[in-house]
């Protein structure tokens, strides 16, 4: 019997049903069983596609799987909207990135009604809102983020910062723990404009205190921008009770909208009209069927668009953000936390003697879906566990990442998967496998 702590954060209730799951664990597939057979959100697996039933798939994470209403729901636009309305479906489609939006605010992001809209790419967006954050924020020019943030983020950040002639400064961030509230009182000053932040660490999966972080931002002067992409959908966000300013954020991972599906941004309403993002696009002018000489942003969220949106993708954001919505971020939160803690046990119980550590957080209130574990043969490990019909996938330097998405995954699918870790560690097998990484996890 291993001991399994689980703690939520202030206000996270644990759903009625939940409460003897998140108690103890055993190390029988049996108790994965029983998890299972109490799991509120079991029906919920029935509802995506399973080519393989035999496939572990634990990279929600990275991409999440197809529901099986979204390939309806793509081939209705495509049949019905696009085929047979023509053009004329515009009439509907233009307000697709706002509606979209409002739903994204209303059962994943905690926004209220036209602060949310379905533009771009993760990239774009945060390019968007990162240069309107310093724009509004004249005679200050520090930029401040962590050094283990997305690639893109510090990219993007980066790229500005030389742009405009701006200071970048990178917070030292512990890999597997995250971002710490007192490294970044340091790192703020009467000089910084905008500070961004992922509210979970894609590496580690590290779970920042957003209410916590922004106050801190704030008391400096500066704004906050948030990279939503590996909580939402994952873990409860509230973006408008943490008094958050901006936030970006992608919608294949746990959203499950598809590869490549279009990004979101948030903007708080009071920022809206004093803000003017710099890719001025005729989606985000006033009246863009006036095609007229000069730049008029439109009033609100609408004016951070820039060109046409994507209208299959969109559609299928929208179906995954109401599936979401139905299954509850509460419920899904408590599963998530369960699931990592389970995954946590077994890791311990059986993998740390054959050189695993655990490299995410340990309390699950600073955790937020995913487990990444270290190994010095990691790449080759996730290779084999692909031919043994595990997906998971791999992060520089030597982690394994496990990303089991709580609206789908089995507790058994862990279970199955750490056992199976277990003995291709046990028995060397992988060791066969090159050494050097491919392109792709």
């Amino acid at each position: 019997m291993l001991c399994l702590r689980v703690t939520l954060r202030r206000g996270e209730a644990v759903p009625p049903g939940y409460a003897e799951i998140v108690t103890t664990i055993r190390t029988d597939r049996g108790y994965a069983g029983e998890l299972d057979a109490a799991d509120q959100l079991a029906g919920f697996r029935d509802r995506f596609v399973r080519d393989d039933e035999s496939l572990i798939y634990l990279d929600g994470n990275s991409l999440g799987p197809l529901p099986i209403a979204t390939q309806s729901r793509i081939a209705e636009v495509v049949r019905e909207e696009w085929g047979a309305g023509l053009v004329r479906s515009w009439a509907g489609w233009i307000e697709l990135p706002r509606r979209a939006g409002d739903l994204i605010g209303q059962h994943l992001v905690g926004a209220a009604p036209g602060q949310v809209a379905v533009c771009d790419s993760t990239t774009i967006n945060l390019y968007k809102l990162a240069s309107a954050a310093l724009d509004a924020r004249p005679g200050r020019s520090v930029i401040v983020t962590d050094d283990d943030n997305f690639p893109t983020d510090r990219y993007v950040l980066a790229g500005i910062a030389a742009q405009r002639g701006c200071e970048l400064r990178m917070i030292r961030t512990g890999m597997n723990d995250g971002v710490s509230e007192d490294a970044l009182r340091a790192a703020v000053d009467e000089r910084t404009a905008v500070v961004s932040l992922s509210h979970v660490a894609y590496r580690s999966g590290a779970l920042a205190d957003m209410a916590q972080i922004t106050g801190i931002a704030h008391d400096a002067g500066a704004l906050m921008l948030w990279d939503l992409c590996h909580s939402v959908g994952a873990v409860p966000v509230e973006l408008d009770a943490a008094g958050a300013d901006l936030a970006v954020g992608c919608t294949y991972k746990y959203v499950n909208a598809g590869p490549g599906a279009p990004a979101f941004l948030y903007v708080r309403s009071e920022l809206q009209d004093s803000m003017r993002q710099p890719v001025w696009g005729w989606f985000g002018q006033r009246d863009q069927f006036a095609m007229g000489p000069g730049y008029d942003p439109a009033p609100g969220i609408e004016r951070f668009l820039t060109g046409t949106p994507q209208i299959i993708g969109i559609a299928a954001v929208q179906e995954g953000a109401r599936l979401l919505g139905e299954a509850g971020m509460g419920r899904l939160r408590a599963k998530g936390v369960a699931l990592t803690e389970l995954l946590i046990g077994l890791a311990d119980e059986w993998l740390a003697p054959h050189g695993f550590t655990v490299a995410s957080p340990r309390d699950s209130a600073r955790r937020g879906a995913h487990v990444t574990l270290h190994h010095r043969d990691a790449w080759q490990l996730s290779q084999a566990l692909i031919k043994a019909g595990i997906v998971g996938d791999y992060r520089t330097p030597d982690r394994l990442r496990l990303g089991p998405a709580p609206i789908c995954t089995r507790f058994t699918d862990v279970w199955d998967a750490l056992d199976a870790l277990r003995r291709i560690a046990g028995d060397r097998s992988y060791a066969g496998l090159a050494a050097e990484r491919g392109r792709v996890i």
